[in-house]
């Protein structure tokens, strides 16, 4: 896709969806990478119900330490894979006490070191927390950049590739959430609203 074409489609995106940002509530960094652990293969909206009980007690390495595998299974069972998720909570939460003095660690590379953390996990974590820039590619952002055409793969690293190479550096985070909106409003995984799309005459997968 040629840049001019991929800028005026950031362009309407951005009037579409001023108010694009995380949809995970959270107050800290580790809060955040608590809840970006819990939403793989999981709804924003039921991760922030679980999160809001979770974190009236636990919302700290130190305190959530004080759980066992089997009381935050308990907390986190509604999130689905609850027995992993628990293990890399809790693995994580030891690594940050005992290797990063207590806080999460603000490199990418370092975020990538904790338990349960892979490349998508430690973008979001990154990007939002401390203002770094990065491109999370989950499904919503995999999906619309395909049919949209700014990046073609059939991997999420391909077409955070593929993105990198054709979104300025300085709008990747913006970018992120503004391509999740569009895929959880307008491009659905069924039935896309191509008829309401004001992003089709750039749109390869309508165009075909």
């Amino acid at each position: 896709m040629e840049q001019q074409t991929v800028n005026l489609i950031l362009s309407e995106l951005a009037k579409l969806y001023p108010e694009a940002a995380p949809a995970l509530h959270f107050k800290s960094p580790y809060e955040l990478l608590v809840a970006v652990i819990l939403s793989a293969q999981c709804t924003d909206e039921r991760v922030n119900k679980v999160t809001a009980e979770l974190f009236k007690k636990h919302n700290t390495p130190q305190t959530m330490l004080e759980l066992t595998q089997e009381e935050l299974e308990k907390y986190i069972f509604s999130c689905g894979f609850y027995r992993n998720k628990a293990a890399h909570i809790l693995s994580a939460s030891r690594d940050i006490l005992e290797r990063y003095g207590g806080e999460v660690p603000s490199s990418h590379a370092e975020l990538k070191t904790l338990a349960g953390v892979g490349q998508k996990t430690a973008n979001v974590v990154y990007s939002v927390a401390f203002g770094g820039d990065a491109i999370a590619v989950d499904t919503h952002v995999f999906r619309v950049s395909n049919r949209l055409g700014i990046a073609h793969g059939n991997t999420p690293e391909k077409v955070e590739k593929g993105l990198n190479d054709a979104i300025p550096k300085e709008l990747w985070s913006k970018a992120h959430h503004y391509l999740i909106y569009h895929g959880r409003r307008v491009c659905h995984s069924q039935r896309p609203d191509c008829a309401n799309c004001t992003l089709k005459i750039w749109c390869e997968y309508y165009n075909k």
